[in-house]
């Protein structure tokens, strides 16, 4: 188990692993663990610093608010597997979140609604109506018919003499409403014709 963390360490924050010197908020650490239940999963070292040092922590109280995050703060609740790995003096703990079958999974955040989140490299970020709409329908298991009207044959050949496009430009190009916009882009990213990017400030899409 050693060994594991090391690599752990080494391996340094990323989309399926973040670090946490300790936890002062439920809301905050829940929006971590819905964003690797949205995501693929993810592994939670609590009692480390951004560094990689070890901070070590006081395991019951972290303990619980690892379950009062998952089962109150998170929406459907999240199952935890909390592994302890002692560091001479110190103890850190795994924490495995699993990739949820209920997608998509809400955080609720200190305004007391309940917010969906995505992982996006090290950072887990507030999801668009859009990338909630692709979680529902992934979820529900229906397969995605493409029926390519004009409007997608114009999106996609965009596409093809362009790097990218967003929805507000998508949208005025070929003068439609931002819900049937909406609606082709889901459309098109369940079917994995396109992808979409949410670590800049406006969200884009571009070719699969």
């Amino acid at each position: 188990m050693i060994d594991r963390l090391k690599q752990y360490l080494i391996k340094g924050e990323g989309d399926m692993l973040d670090y946490k010197q300790e936890i002062t908020s439920a809301h905050k650490i829940a929006k971590t663990m819905v964003s690797f239940a949205n995501h693929k999963g993810g592994i939670l070292l609590v009692g480390v610093r951004d560094n990689r040092t070890i901070a070590g922590i006081q395991t019951e109280d972290e303990k619980y608010m690892l379950d009062l995050a998952a089962s109150f703060y998170c929406k459907p609740e999240i199952s935890l597997e909390i592994t302890e790995h002692q560091i001479g003096d110190k103890v850190v703990l795994e924490c495995n979140v699993p990739e949820g079958d209920k997608k998509p999974y809400y955080a609720k955040g200190e305004d007391e609604k309940w917010w969906v989140y995505i992982r996006n490299k090290d950072k887990s970020l507030l999801a668009s109506k859009i990338v909630v709409d692709v979680l529902k329908r992934q979820a529900s298991n229906r397969g995605t018919m493409i029926s390519y009207g004009k409007n997608e044959e114009t999106l996609l050949k965009f596409l093809e003499e362009n790097e990218r496009i967003n929805l507000q430009e998508f949208r005025k190009m070929v003068n439609i409403s931002k819900w049937r916009a909406a609606k082709i882009l889901v459309n098109l990213i369940s079917a994995g014709v396109i992808r979409n990017h949410t670590h800049e400030k406006t969200e884009f899409y571009t070719r699969a």
